[in-house]
């Protein structure tokens, strides 16, 4: 276990001057040489996320039969239950493994934009219902939950903005209707070694421009692959575990790094939950690195639906 380096985001947005500038400087330090980092003085209500903690327990130990009833109606649909052995993250850095040790329930964004979107796929892929389960209060601790990382996100955006020099509303015009989406995550106890290659979620970069990521408390199993080594990321009380994705990296020229991690599969492990908040940029947005001579651009949600489409088995 090493330490990672924690940022107070309360303490930044209160500061000025030469005090808000090392704030800044650090942050890019952070972002450069590790690409994940810890988030404290959040202001995130306790009530909030102790509740979504509640729903998600209340779902995950429920039968497979209740589950199936919110299970994604076909491979590729984005929100609802996904079972066991059914997805392999490694798949998207082009490496075969087997299934991932996992179960997850998923949730798209809120709303949908008032401004139609030309590319139909969007409606396809990122605004698809999110199938909700019929267990009283669920869906609305979820939602205030989502609404949270919603705001949660575009305060470290701003203050990523500010970290890269550039004004505070920076991203703003990226982020008029984001299609982000929120992942509970159940890792099942494990009794036995597993296959060769098979990890609770195989190695990977996450694929938007940050992640939220807030681990069981006291629980242990997600690795992050730093000087060629795999550490453990430490669980924290009061903090949030956020890291940089593969779009923020392309954003920024490779200035910030999106890591290679993974949740490692050991004998005799307890079961294990997370939520993970991906933060995602307008479908239509286009992506090119701050500061560089603009070529083709990336957009954003076809990017996004290219690599979750490449992690089924």
């Amino acid at each position: 276990m090493v330490s990672l380096p924690v940022f107070n985001l309360g303490g930044f947005e209160n500061s000025t001057g030469t005090s808000r500038k090392s704030y800044c400087t650090k942050l890019d330090k952070f972002c450069s040489e590790v690409g994940f980092l810890l988030i404290e003085n959040h202001a995130v209500p306790d009530k909030i996320i102790e509740s979504q903690w509640s729903a998600v327990k209340q779902f995950f130990s429920q039968a497979p039969d209740a589950k199936m009833k919110v299970s994604v109606p076909y491979p590729g649909y984005p929100y609802g239950w996904i079972g066991p052995n059914k997805e392999a993250l490694a798949a998207s850095k082009g490496e075969k493994t087997p299934p991932d040790l996992k179960e997850s329930f998923n949730g798209g964004p809120l709303q949908t934009p008032t401004k139609k979107i030309k590319d139909g796929r969007a409606y396809e892929f990122c605004y698809q219902p999110t199938i909700w389960p019929e267990i009283d209060g669920f869906k609305e601790a979820w939602t205030n939950y989502y609404l949270e990382m919603e705001k949660l996100a575009a305060r470290i955006m701003s203050a990523f903005a500010e970290a890269l020099n550039l004004e505070p509303y920076f991203f703003d015009k990226y982020l008029k209707c984001p299609i982000s989406a929120l992942r509970a995550l159940y890792y099942p106890e494990t009794t036995h070694v597993p296959e060769y290659g098979q990890q609770r979620a195989g190695a990977h970069t996450d694929y938007g421009s940050l992640t939220i990521l807030l681990p069981q408390p006291e629980t242990s199993g997600l690795q992050l692959k730093l000087n060629g080594k795999w550490i453990d990321v430490p669980t924290i009380k009061d903090t949030f575990v956020i890291n940089i994705g593969d779009l923020m990296e392309l954003w920024t020229g490779g200035r910030w790094i999106s890591k290679l991690h993974r949740v490692v599969a050991k004998p005799n492990q307890p079961g294990r939950k997370s939520l993970a908040f991906f933060h995602q940029p307008d479908w239509e947005a286009k992506i090119y690195p701050i500061n560089a001579v603009k070529n083709e651009p990336v957009i954003s949600g076809p990017y996004l639906m290219e690599k979750f489409l490449s992690t089924g088995t």
